[in-house]
């Protein structure tokens, strides 16, 4: 019985540690990728989108686009920068053929989520946004995320089709299906500060692969040890 239920638990750990190794191979590909992209030229929004319509991932991909700024449908996505806790602001641009695209401008303290007390970064009249496409979330990522608080204006996951809804935006508006990140170019004022753009993403499966195969080597002993035992009595 318990000499089953050992080696129930060691077929556990030894899927668990190739699963890590999977996701090992995965993130490293992840990665070069991210670096390919990033270190690229900028690209114009309509290659961009094709590439999206084509592929689907465009994550990280350089574009630049021109527009005019929608301030007043400002869209707050709660985050952290540098230790500091506030808002993501996420802003409609009114792209020349009509459509609109959500900007990710940057971060702004929790106290200063009000426009009106950082009016010098509501940059007015036609803008030209350097930054990184993004893919749209198709759901909700955790559960233990709390949902979007649409009424006051805080978002904990980027549902993009509710911010548009929620941003105040002509009836019938189009929506172009990606999120662009602003770069650090600086804003008038010092706000929103952009480039926030999290690339650095943690690589830690080899030491759960090792994790788990370290403690399948330890159970192998443990069953080798009590196969063994029988015998030597005997």
């Amino acid at each position: 019985m318990l000499l089953g239920l050992g080696l129930m638990l060691l077929l556990i750990l030894l899927a668990l540690g190739t699963w890590q190794v999977q996701r090992l191979h995965w993130k490293e590909g992840l990665l070069q990728t991210i670096d390919q992209r990033t270190h690229s030229a900028p690209l114009p929004l309509a290659e961009v989108e094709k590439q999206f319509a084509s592929t689907g991932d465009v994550d990280y991909t350089p574009v630049t686009v021109s527009g005019t700024f929608l301030h007043a449908g400002e869209r707050h996505f709660y985050a952290t920068w540098e230790g500091d806790a506030g808002f993501n602001v996420y802003t409609p641009l009114a792209l020349d053929d009509g459509r609109f695209v959500l900007i990710n401008r940057g971060f702004v303290p929790y106290d200063l989520k009000d426009a009106a007390k950082r009016a010098k970064g509501q940059v007015a009249g036609r803008v030209t946004i350097t930054g990184l496409a993004r893919n749209p979330l198709p759901a909700k990522p955790s559960m233990m995320l709390p949902d979007n608080d649409v009424a006051k204006n805080i978002f904990y996951w980027k549902d993009r089709d509710v911010m548009a809804a929620s941003a105040g935006l002509p009836a019938r508006f189009t929506l172009v299906p990606i999120f662009i990140d602003a770069d650090k170019t600086p804003n008038p004022g010092g706000l929103p500060i952009g480039g926030v753009t999290i690339i650095d993403l943690p690589n830690s499966h080899l030491q759960y692969a090792m994790t788990w195969y370290g403690l399948a080597a330890a159970l192998a002993a443990v069953l080798v040890l009590r196969l063994r035992r029988p015998a030597k009595e005997e």
